[in-house]
This record gives C-alpha cells, sequence and structure tokens, in this order.
C-alpha cells in the first residue's frame, strides 16, 4: 500500500477522499491521525489554498500529501462566499449556521444560481515544483430551506433542478458520481499514477 496525508479534518471530505483512494491501493492517513495541524488559508483562490496545505501537510510528515479546498459560490454575491465557505457564519465554524446566513443573505433574492467548485492538488514532496491540480464544478440553486440529512457543508440547501431534490438526499454514490469534488477527484486519479 502506498501511503498519503490527506491535509484536511473535515469528516465529509474524508470520507469520500478515503472511499475513492482505497481501490488504487493508496492508504490515506489523515493530518489530524499524524498531530498536524491545520495549514493557514490566507489566499483569495481555491487554487493556493489547496497547495499550500498540500506542502504543510507534506513538510510536517514527508509524505505525499492531497489536499482539497473547496466551497460554494453563489450567482448574486459575486461568487461569494467562495474559499471562506466553511467560516462564513463566522468561528467556531457550523454547517448550520453557515447554511442559515446564506439562506438569510438571498431572502428574497431571485437569482438563485450557485455552484461548488473544488480543486485538488498532489504532491509528491513539499517542494515538489509539479504538483497535480485537478479542478470541477457542480451547478445548481440555493434552495429556499434546508432538506435532507445526507451530505455535510451546503448540502441541505444546494438545490439540484434536474433531480428535484438538494444534494443532502442524494446517496453517497450518486452524490459522488455529480459532485465537484467526484469530477476533480476523477480527474487527479486519471494523473496520478504517472506522477507517484
Amino acid at each position: 500500500m502506498k501511503r498519503l496525508v490527506l491535509a484536511s479534518n473535515n469528516a465529509g471530505k474524508l470520507r469520500e477522499l478515503k472511499a475513492a483512494l482505497a481501490p488504487l491501493g493508496i492508504e490515506p492517513v489523515t493530518q489530524g491521525e499524524l498531530g498536524i495541524a491545520e495549514a493557514e488559508e490566507p489566499y483569495v483562490t481555491f487554487v493556493e489554498n489547496a497547495l499550500a496545505k498540500a506542502r504543510h501537510a507534506s513538510a510536517a510528515s514527508g509524505l505525499p500529501a492531497l489536499a482539497d479546498d473547496s466551497g460554494i459560490c453563489v450567482a448574486a454575491l459575486g461568487g461569494a462566499p467562495g474559499v471562506r465557505s466553511a467560516r462564513f457564519a463566522g468561528e467556531p465554524r457550523s454547517d448550520g449556521r453557515n447554511n442559515k446566513r446564506l439562506l438569510d443573505v438571498l431572502h428574497g433574492e431571485s437569482d438563485r444560481r450557485a455552484w461548488y467548485h473544488a480543486v485538488l492538488v498532489f504532491v509528491r514532496h513539499a517542494e515538489d515544483p509539479q504538483p497535480v491540480i485537478a479542478e470541477g464544478s457542480w451547478h445548481g440553486e440555493i434552495a429556499l430551506a434546508p432538506r435532507g440529512a445526507g451530505g455535510f457543508g451546503y448540502d441541505p440547501i444546494f438545490w439540484l433542478p434536474e433531480r428535484a431534490c438538494t444534494s443532502a438526499e442524494l446517496d453517497l454514490e450518486t452524490k459522488q458520481a455529480m459532485s465537484h469534488r467526484g469530477q476533480a477527484l476523477r480527474a487527479l486519479l486519471e494523473r496520478l499514477p504517472g506522477r507517484w
């Protein structure tokens, strides 16, 4: 088994990434399991934050690293909350408070178009000059009220018109097939074997 460190402590993301990596003979270990603190995320783009997180985890562990930076972007808010999605309602982070804040901000707004965006970055080592970068986007709308108990983050309010449900109402397999992170992960995995 090849080992890599996942530069995340988000349980939902970890569940999705571990499930995808296991069939490839890759044993992911979380940075939390290795006692590695979260990296700073000072940048305004997903790609810069993901790269910083991957380099930080690799430097601290001595292992190859995989990092994700993702969030929800809302057309009426000029792409916000974007990279600030996890902290949209402030600290401590709370999916429920983030969802409530977004619904409050969009109250009365007719343009409810939104998309999830994910960037995955793999580095062989902390100084890797050729990181593998993969992206994915998943388009939908912001619902008027939360629905569903699955998923995490903004899933209860991310409405999928073509399915007439929120992403929180999808089973994990269907979500992975459609989602921004699933798209990015498939793109990354196509390139990973030649770069390990």
